[in-house]
């Protein structure tokens, strides 16, 4: 039986633009989120070998968060987090992470306000 590994890939402050809110103003502006990941994946075998294809290849994960949420329209900064993370755990075979989407500017006299999810592959 394979040990599960404890290895971590982070990606910080990817910072999207985006349609987000629930009331009618919100709709019609783009408002920044910033996605922050923690994703398992066994870096041993990249680090031994030092072999580019055996690593989670953190560009194309941010690049796919990226091109996602610009292109779509939310409400909640919770269904950003559920749906980033099911498209990471799908289209890149990550089987654990952590996503937090801030959205900084949804309070006027805080500076972030956040949600943080853990979801595994199912």
């Amino acid at each position: 039986m394979k040990k599960a590994s404890k290895d971590r890939v982070l990606i910080e402050g990817l910072t999207v633009l985006t349609t987000i809110g629930v009331y009618d103003w919100e709709k019609t502006i783009k408002q920044k989120l910033i996605v922050d990941l923690e994703m398992a994946w066994d870096n041993q075998p990249a680090g031994s070998s030092d072999d580019v294809s055996l690593c989670l290849d953190y560009f194309l994960v941010s690049q796919a968060i990226t091109t996602f949420i610009e292109n779509s329209q939310f409400e909640l900064i919770e269904s950003v987090a559920e749906q980033v993370a099911e498209l990471i755990i799908q289209q890149f075979s990550v089987d654990w992470l952590k996503v937090k989407v801030s959205k900084p500017s949804a309070i006027v006299n805080a500076s972030n306000v956040a949600v943080v999810i853990e979801r595994s592959k199912v």
